[in-house]
């Protein structure tokens, strides 16, 4: 591993390297923070399909590609004297600082100029340091030992955050996978306190809104048929929440799976010379059961 100073040096390497494609690389001297975007999205896709497969060299390698993107979106902000790097780093800073009010941050310094860190090692605004409330405040007062108990108030020191997000689900992108978007809907709500009281009870939500899906289904009203479907599918990713599974990571292993198994349908079936469309269904299942076994041996 490197060294603290190695590892400045090697930012500020890439920094000088994205300043000068700025300048002399045509492709790079063309984008805008619209046409980037769509290759930023791409990266972070690529990004997450190496996370999934848990391959540390191509982690590596993407976590440079994004990195570099937001160093890229960065320059195109100081070229409008907007922001820069710096203004981006010490941004997230003061985040992190502030909300982690449990941490004691005595010596260290914050960037906004609106805020300061109080004799207790807190982060907080200005105006507030020597309000009544915050003196009353013990040090470190009933800090969190796990982390469930950090998510527990993770979104109330959020809205404590003067230019933050003014709602609780407000801070959930609109451009989100529906998916995921529904776990962090979920969770966010989660952390303000909606959330079933016992995590069995939310098997009663599930078998309910199935009922009225296949209820809908019957009467072949395909409006409804997929309201009732997205509640659901809802009440499902609610149940995985609350037994702390991921939906979006289950369902992508799970569409790996399906499609390794389909390939081996597709390989043994050219093999005996045949094509898919022309098999039986029980031919096809036959492979599908052969390449069941060889998964699970292996």
């Amino acid at each position: 591993m490197h060294t603290k100073e190695e590892k400045i040096a090697a930012f500020e390497r890439l920094l000088d390297i994205q300043e000068r494609l700025r300048k002399e690389c045509p492709w790079d001297r063309k984008q805008t923070f619209e046409s980037l975007r769509p290759n930023t999205i791409e990266e972070i896709f690529e990004l997450a399909d190496a996370l999934m497969k848990h391959d540390k060299k191509n982690i590596c390698k993407e976590l440079g590609d994004v990195m570099e993107h937001v160093v890229f979106y960065a320059l195109l902000g100081s070229e409008t004297n907007d922001f820069d790097i710096a203004d981006v780093c010490n941004a997230q800073s003061d985040k992190l600082m502030f909300r982690h009010d449990f941490i004691d941050w005595t010596g260290w310094t914050v960037a906004n100029d609106n805020m300061a860190i109080n004799r207790r090692g807190q982060v907080v605004y200005k105006d507030e340091l020597n309000t009544e409330k915050q003196a009353a405040t013990p040090p470190n007062g009933n800090a969190p030992s796990t982390a469930t108990q950090v998510e527990l108030t993770w979104e109330q020191r959020k809205q404590k955050e003067r230019e933050g997000n003014k709602t609780v689900l407000s801070g959930v992108p609109a451009s989100l996978p529906s998916l995921i978007k529904a776990y962090r809907i979920q969770d966010k709500a989660r952390n303000v306190g909606f959330d079933w009281q016992k995590k069995e009870d939310v098997w009663a939500k599930v078998y309910e809104e199935l009922n009225e899906l296949k209820a809908e289904l019957a009467r072949e009203d395909k409006e409804s048929s997929t309201k009732e479907l997205g509640d659901f599918l809802f009440s499902v990713i609610n149940a995985a929440r609350l037994y702390k599974l991921n939906p979006d990571n289950a369902l992508e292993h799970t569409n790996q799976k399906f499609i390794s198994r389909f390939a081996y349908v597709e390989q043994q079936a050219k093999k005996l010379g045949k094509e898919l469309k022309d098999m039986t269904l029980e031919e096809m299942d036959n492979l599908w059961n052969e390449a069941k076994k060889i998964e699970n041996n292996k």
